[in-house]
């Protein structure tokens, strides 16, 4: 796949004094930080690109890590920065990945509902076991071929709390084309493929974080954010009362005055 982020599938928003690179969650695409973006335009100019195989991005070739490619074409758009990163769900691990492999060019961090299971895992949170049953229909369908199935089992953990029925009949084929990017990145998700939780690895990144969770969100994901805020140096949690996974669209005021407080003090 192409080294860069192509250029159609990028969206830009704002126009403010820092540069930020976003990163959206699984089976979205860029234009899903259209509501959280317009709260920050004054504060940021902010690049969001399409995941690969989502939006307007190329598909995915089969085999190439999808998050050596997303972490890729992150890595392009912030060049030698200071950037400021952005990511949710999927996308806050890349933000993650990047601002461990180039500190330098990271000013700070924002991560939202970060789904690296494999901290809570390492954290022997029993959280991680239930996550682990709650996702076996998952599996299953998948192991299964049955795509569909598989779609439908994934929006009901981690959608919007819309019903599938209730999308519209494109929403739901379009997720159903790319679930398998879903199946395809649990190595990295479940099982830290690429280290990110190494030891001293979380305490050497010196450089201010955030993360936002929602308040009704699965157990796992304040699991999560606890075992990446203890581990790292500089980091606030900050939690949105009545939210849930997609919590920057559905709830983007709140996420946006958590980031501009972390813009104010990096």
């Amino acid at each position: 796949m192409r080294q860069t982020p192509d250029p159609g599938a990028l969206r830009r928003f704002g126009a403010g004094p820092r540069a930020a690179v976003l990163m959206h969650c699984s089976l979205a695409h860029s234009g899903a930080w259209t509501a959280l973006a317009g709260r920050l335009e004054d504060r940021l100019a902010m690049t969001a690109f399409d995941l690969p195989g989502h939006g307007r991005a190329p598909d995915w070739d089969g085999h190439t890590d999808l998050h050596d490619i997303s972490t890729g074409w992150a890595a392009a758009l912030a060049g030698a920065g200071p950037v400021d990163l952005i990511g949710h769900s999927f996308g806050a691990t890349v933000a993650l990945r990047l601002a461990l492999e180039r500190p330098g060019a990271v000013r700070s961090l924002t991560m939202i509902e970060p789904v690296l299971f494999a901290a809570a895992a390492q954290a022997g949170d029993p959280a991680f076991e239930a996550h682990q049953r709650a996702t076996a229909p998952f599996d299953a369908a998948w192991a299964a071929g049955d795509a569909a199935e598989a779609a439908r089992r994934f929006v009901g953990l981690w959608g919007a709390g819309k019903p599938w029925e209730a999308l519209a009949p494109a929403q739901r084929e379009a997720m159903i084309a790319r679930i398998g990017f879903v199946a395809a990145t649990a190595h990295v998700l479940g099982e830290d493929a690429h280290g990110l939780l190494a030891p001293g690895r979380l305490e050497g990144l010196a450089r201010p974080a955030l993360i936002v969770t929602g308040g009704e969100s699965p157990a796992v994901i304040p699991a999560i954010a606890r075992a990446l805020t203890a581990r790292l140096p500089d980091a606030a949690h900050e939690v949105v009362a009545g939210a849930g996974h997609m919590v920057p669209l559905t709830h983007p005021g709140p996420v946006a005055d958590a980031i501009t407080a972390l813009l104010e003090r990096s």
